[in-house]
């Protein structure tokens, strides 16, 4: 187990650390995605400043890397230690957020946490999801969705417990990652609560 754990993790860190927006910004438009729009290293950021399809690659690898991480440390523990694959899956996250390659300076590891949490929790996350997708239709705010996804995998999972027998470890980790999304977020929810945060297709203030 404590092999499998520092190799997962590492290789989670690692993975986690590769900032697809930042690379993809700069070959396409020679510029550091975290100095342009919202100045985060990320899908919607992404979004705002090359458009639909940069977006949706580099949303879809940002998901991979919380996927891979937490799949490996699964089938290198045959399921057996739960906590392999949510400490795999956390330093994917941390790695995105703060990415060793890029001075420390990453996303809000949203994407990457719904590769971490589909994973290993699915239906509470597909539940989330669903709202959040919704919330976002609505409203288009991207950053409201996210907190939902966050806050609402977890109240999901406990609902879902007795049903399901879901490893307590992975509640835990859904629960820091609600609270690591609520910080992240934080000055996004001061500009909710101003009515001042930027909408779904509209350029950053």
């Amino acid at each position: 187990m404590i092999v499998s754990l520092i190799v997962t993790v590492l290789f989670g860190y690692l993975l986690g650390s590769v900032s697809f927006s930042y690379i993809i910004a700069k070959k396409i438009k020679k510029i550091d995605i975290r100095s342009e729009g919202s100045g985060n290293a990320g899908a919607t950021n992404t979004l705002r400043v090359l458009g639909i399809g940069p977006a949706i690659c580099v949303l879809l690898l940002d998901v991979a890397k919380g996927v891979a991480p937490a799949l490996l440390a699964i089938a290198l523990t045959n399921g057996d230690y739960p906590l392999v694959p949510a400490l795999a899956g956390l330093a994917a996250i941390l790695g995105h957020n703060w990415p060793i390659y890029f001075g420390f300076r990453g996303g809000k590891g949203v994407a990457t946490s719904i590769g971490v949490v589909a994973t290993l929790l699915f239906l509470p996350a597909l539940c989330a999801g669903i709202v959040a997708i919704l919330s976002i239709v609505f409203t288009k705010y991207v950053s409201l969705g996210s907190l939902l996804f966050a806050v609402l995998t977890p109240i999901a999972a406990l609902i879902m417990l007795p049903f399901f027998h879901y490893p307590l470890e992975y509640i835990y980790l859904a629960v820091l990652l609600a609270i690591l999304s609520l910080w992240r977020h934080r000055t996004n929810m001061g500009r909710l609560i101003a009515g001042t945060e930027n909408k779904l297709g509209k350029k950053h203030a």
